[in-house]
Formats: structure tokens, sequence, C-alpha cells
């Protein structure tokens, strides 16, 4: 039976990362920077860890074979100038101390799985992203991708391999961007976001933890993007949550300006466009159980309409 540690495992993409590794029989070790949420089950068990005082409990990695790596502060607070430092540390330093303790320690992980994001490719109507496409947005978003997989390369000078997974906008209905884009529509307050024109590639929660399992059993190096084969504008994302919950659409575009105000540079996550391939991720095999965005939108809310 393989062992993995994840980071960030009580989360809402860890959580279901945990349920299909265990589908899978895949024990799972995970960390947490809380000890009320320590437990020790069958298959499950907890290790305390506090990145900022730079300590560990060693013992999280005794018999892992791989580290899923989901540990990152959320970019959806706004974002003072304190913020973004954290949002960058969090990313690169529990890399390091990571990385650090498999060197003190020399323990034999062979492979390190890796949250990324694909926040690193430029703004763009017209492009259509593929892993190979080495231009670096000039946003915060850009600078944060950057030096996270910056961060998770370094496991390679221990023998580690590594799998980078760039994520798009995920879909869940426990938490992330979709209940958020639900609840005006619900209320008939619902709008596209200025042209509605930009790129949305989105994947649902489940492939997405399916996808990061099946980069673990089938050793999987290098990068993926994480989105589904069909992306969507702005635009369809509104027009489908709406025609699920069976509400109409009534009010005008929203402006640039005003979710500027309301939100400062953390806006961009709004309005910035990237249409990115799955066509790497599907060539190795992995199928895609939420190809087309309505299937998708109607698993999470259907039920609510």
């Amino acid at each position: 039976m393989k062992k993995v540690l994840i980071t960030g495992a009580t989360g809402m993409i860890g959580s279901e990362i945990v349920k299909v590794c265990h589908n899978k029989g895949i024990a799972v070790n995970y960390l947490t920077t809380s000890k009320d949420k320590l437990s020790s089950k069958e298959n499950y068990q907890g290790f305390y860890w506090n990145p900022n005082e730079n300590e560990i409990d060693p013992k999280c990695l005794e018999g892992v074979d791989a580290i899923i790596n989901m540990v990152g502060a959320t970019i959806a607070e706004r974002w003072t100038s304190d913020y973004k430092k954290e949002i960058i540390s969090s990313r690169t330093e529990t890399a390091e101390l990571l990385k650090n303790t498999i060197k003190k320690h020399n323990f034999p992980v062979k492979q390190m799985v890796s949250a990324s994001a694909i926040g690193l490719y430029p703004d763009s109507l017209t492009n259509y992203y593929e892993e190979d496409f080495t231009k670096v947005s000039d946003s915060f978003l850009g600078q944060v991708v950057e030096k996270w997989e910056a961060a998770v390369d370094e496991f390679k000078e221990l023998g580690i391999s590594v799998a980078k997974i760039r994520i798009g906008l995920v879909l869940s209905n426990k938490g992330g961007a979709l209940p958020e884009m639900a609840k005006p529509i619900r209320l008939g307050a619902g709008a596209a976001f200025g042209s509605g024109d930009q790129w949305q590639s989105w994947i649902h929660v489940k492939d997405l933890a399916r996808l990061f399992v099946y980069a673990v059993q089938n050793d999987l190096e290098g990068i993926y993007n994480a989105v589904s084969p069909n992306p969507v504008t702005n635009t369809e994302v509104t027009k489908t949550v709406a025609q699920v919950l069976d509400k109409p659409l009534l009010l005008p575009n929203i402006p640039k300006f005003v979710m500027k105000l309301a939100l400062g540079e953390m806006h961009i996550l709004l309005f910035e466009s990237q249409r990115v391939s799955s066509n790497k991720i599907q060539s190795e095999g992995f199928e895609f159980r939420w190809v087309h965005l309505e299937p998708a939108i109607q698993d999470l809310l259907g039920s609510e309409s």
C-alpha cells in the first residue's frame, strides 16, 4: 500500500483528495497547524506543524512514498502588502520546511505532487495556454506562482520527482468561487463581470481530487494543467449558474472599476482571462468525469433549484 503525506488535507480540495486516496487504498498522513484537527485513525494519521516557527513533527514522513502539497493562504482575501507576503511565504516557506526535514532525516520520499495555479499565464482573450508556455504574467498572481513552483522544484535536488498541477477555477458547493457567484443570482442580482468575454478555465473539485491521486499512482512528473477540456467565458458561467438555479439575469454587467473599488487589487481574480488546455493530462490517460460546465453545475447546485 502506498502512503502519502498531504498538506492542506482538511481544506476544500484536500478533504476530497483524502476521500479518493482512501477509495484507492492509499494511506494518508496529514499535517495541520491546528492541534484540535489531529486524528489517529486507520490509514489517516494527523501530525502537527507550525511553519511560522519552523516546527514540524518529522514522524509525518515515516513510510511516505509521495507528498501531495496543497498548503497555501487563500488568495480570496484583500491583498494588503502584509497579506501578499503571507500568500507567498505560506507556499515557499512550507515547501522549504518539508524539503529540509526530508534531507535531515534522509526519508526515502520518491515524489512531490504540488498544487500550482493557472494564474501564471498572462491575461489574454486569444491565447490557448499549454504547459510549455514560458512567459509569466506580470500580475501579483504570476509572481506568486513563479515563486511557488521554484520552491517546489528544489525537491529535485534530493532526487525526488516533481509534478506541478496548475489549477484553474475550482467548482465546489462547499467553498471557493461557486457559492459566492450563486448568492447574488439567487437574489436576482446576478451579472457577468466587465465584458463577460474573459475565459474561465474551470474544473469540478472531484475531478481535481482524482487528478492529484492519478498523478501519484502513475508517477507523473512535470507540469500539468488541471482544467476541464472545455473552458467557458464569464458570461457563460453566469448564465449557466442562473439556468441551473432557475433564476433570471436582469442586471447589466458589472463594470471593472466598481469591483476594483470594492476589492482592490484582488479584483483581477474576476477579470483576468486564461484559456487553458487539458490535452497533456488527458494524453497521460486521465479521464474527466465533468467535461462540460452545465452538468458540473447541475451536480453541485442542482438540488438547490
